[in-house]
């Protein structure tokens, strides 16, 4: 009978050390994956504050760090109002007139771009750059409106929101970033 005894008390320490190794590998596979996750999220590592480069708003009254160069020498310093957004707006007009055919019309389109954005120059400089892709994109969405759209405010709400899509799709895929807020038109002429 003193065999049974020996036997019996014999497992219980070997049973209880399996327990405590199964702990202790699913504590260190807890722990592992805990740290996994705070790097990942950035709070260990890197600074959590370090994230995509990506261009930030710009009060007004602040300088923008990107800029685009002006070309007149004569332009005088804005000088923003108290009221409205907080970040000023900048925009890029494009110097050549958009001339396309309307969707199911024999009319034609002519106008005249320019965007806006509330984002430092880098939007701007980056719509200078990749101007010609945005220009295909522009026609490619004035030759897909149809000329009823045309002579309605919505239609032309409308379409100033499709190509400002089309121009934060161009940005997007060439720069991992749009920004561009609005489009606005300086001359519309359908015939």
């Amino acid at each position: 009978m003193a065999k049974a005894d020996d036997t019996a008390s014999s497992d219980k320490p070997k049973g209880g050390m399996m327990k405590m190794a199964l702990g202790a590998v699913l504590l260190l596979g807890v722990g592992a994956g805990g740290a996994y996750g705070a790097f990942a999220a950035g709070f260990i590592g890197e600074s959590a504050d370090t994230g995509p480069d990506i261009p930030e708003f710009v009060r007004k009254g602040e300088s923008d760090p990107y800029a685009l160069a002006s070309d007149s020498k004569d332009d005088a310093p804005v000088v923003h109002g108290d009221g409205g957004s907080e970040y000023r707006t900048a925009y890029y007009s494009f110097e050549d007139t958009f001339t396309s055919n309307l969707a199911d019309s024999p009319a034609l389109i002519q106008v005249d771009l320019a965007v806006s954005t509330q984002r430092d120059g880098r939007v701007l400089g980056w719509v200078k750059n990749h101007e010609l892709a945005i220009r295909s994109a522009i026609l490619v969405q004035l030759a897909a409106t149809p000329e009823v759209d045309l002579y309605e405010v919505e239609g032309k709400d409308a379409l100033s929101k499709r190509l400002t899509d089309a121009i934060n799709g161009v940005l997007e895929e060439n720069e991992g970033f749009g920004g561009i807020e609005a489009v606005h038109f300086k001359g519309l002429l359908v015939q």
